[in-house]
């Protein structure tokens, strides 16, 4: 018999023992999406302030290093978020074992358009 409360057995924990740092997981995201975000929508206004918005525009602006650096944060920060929000939508209305393959698949998903969007970044940046 233990002598903890039940309150004790819980606090911090979830019933698969990792609900609250997912649940942290997903906020800390979503709380580092908003300046990520907000410097993409105010770096694209400006861009298309400036007159035509060309191919060689674009790309001169994403060569810069601070835009190609928040870029790449911007990019591996949505996917994760959006990793860990389709996992919970999963996780509540997926059943049986297409669950399972469900996760896997939309965890190897988002790592491939991570991967993708950053290569793509580094490789305007890096000039090749």
């Amino acid at each position: 018999m233990s002598r903890r409360t039940a309150l004790g057995h819980v606090l911090g924990l979830g019933s698969a023992k990792d609900g609250t740092g997912h649940w942290w997981a997903q906020r800390v995201s979503a709380v580092a999406m908003v300046p990520l975000g907000l410097w993409f929508l105010f770096s694209v206004a400006l861009l298309i302030g400036r007159g035509t918005v060309d191919y060689l525009s674009v790309i001169d602006w994403i060569a810069s290093p601070v835009n190609a650096v928040a870029l790449i944060l911007l990019i591996a920060t949505m996917c994760y978020h959006s990793a860990l929000g389709v996992q919970v939508v999963i996780e509540d209305y997926v059943h049986g074992g297409t669950k399972v393959v469900s996760l896997v698949l939309q965890k190897f998903a988002h790592a491939v358009l991570a991967a993708a969007g950053i290569f793509a970044v580094l490789r305007i940046a890096l000039g090749s």
